[in-house]
């Protein structure tokens, strides 16, 4: 399944700062975006609900992985909608 993505206006401000800050990084995001739009079930993703979050509708909210096994690793938290086919990008930040 083809999703088209939708950001926040936190994760669209994430993502022009590491444009301009850290383009190997902003590389990685850009990428790991690419692939929830063909496959969310990529292993590299390792794809995931997270708990500590909810939508702004109370949607369960999940993680993929930009980075792993990095210290700050870079992660997407998103969740499915507000309308079928579409995923909304709730932040791009670092993991604790």
């Amino acid at each position: 399944m083809q999703f088209r993505l939708q950001f926040s206006t936190q994760a669209k401000d994430t993502l022009a700062n590491l444009e301009q800050t850290e383009p190997k990084k902003y590389r990685k995001v850009i990428k790991t975006l690419a692939l929830m739009e063909t496959n969310l079930r990529h292993p590299s993703l390792q794809t995931h609900k997270y708990d500590a979050l909810s939508g702004s509708d109370g949607e369960e909210v999940f993680e993929a992985y930009v980075e792993n096994k990095t210290p700050a690793a870079f992660r997407v938290f998103w969740y499915y909608g507000p309308d079928q086919e579409v995923i909304t990008i709730l932040a791009i930040t670092s993991h604790p």
